[in-house]
């Protein structure tokens, strides 16, 4: 009996934790506060705002201008080696970053019916899936990292230095809410397995409580 009321919140918490993990993914890939360049030059006397802050799809650029980041549509013929490579690391994250959301779904729903099913098995499948599917938001949060950290770099090496005085870089609430959704995904897939092994430790007081009883 122990073992049945432990089931019905463990499998709700992994439904619940799915199903966040899949919202805040959602938010983190549509937002665009990845990564925020803050200029505070003094006496600059402009009207135009010289900091900006970037999602996955575009660059924001003081308070009005936006620009897309054409990543699938670049000429790459006139790109450098370096470019190209920074291409190349941003399609993979827009590539990773978006499966893993809908894979998420397919996630979500596994798990609901193997929940109902309470099968081991069918729960032990629906955990591994969620553990995959948490894997590929890691590897391209990790990728999209290391792409800012090449692109600030290739930057710092066509802007004199004593304008990189006044440059104040840092990664944004986006990114974090994608490490918060990443580790929601994990917790999922742990609670699943809970649940499967739950359920087959029920089955076999079951089938031991049958034989005890012939």
């Amino acid at each position: 009996m122990g073992c049945t009321m432990k089931y019905g919140p463990v499998v709700l918490s992994a439904g619940l934790t799915g199903l966040l993990s899949f919202c805040l993914l959602a938010v983190a890939i549509g937002t665009d506060y990845w990564y925020i360049i803050d200029v505070n030059k003094p006496n600059y006397t402009g009207s135009d705002d010289l900091s900006s802050h970037s999602g996955l799809w575009r660059i924001i650029e003081g308070a009005n201008w936006s620009s897309v980041t054409p990543s699938f549509t670049a000429n790459m013929s006139n790109l450098t080696e370096a470019e190209r490579h920074l291409v190349g690391l941003h399609k993979v994250v827009v590539i990773l970053l978006p499966l893993s959301l809908v894979l998420l779904v397919f996630g979500w729903i596994f798990g609901l019916v193997s929940s109902l099913a309470s099968s081991p098995k069918l729960l032990a499948a629906s955990a591994s899936y969620f553990l995959l599917c948490s894997l590929f938001t890691l590897s391209g949060v990790s990728v999209y990292i290391k792409y800012s950290n090449q692109a600030m770099e290739e930057f710092q090496r066509t802007v004199p230095p004593e304008n990189l005085v006044y440059v104040n870089v840092s990664f944004g609430w986006s990114l974090a809410t994608a490490w918060l959704s990443y580790s929601l995904e994990v917790a999922t897939g742990l609670l699943l397995m809970l649940a499967a092994r739950i359920t087959q430790m029920k089955g076999h007081y079951d089938s031991g409580v049958a034989i005890a009883m012939l």
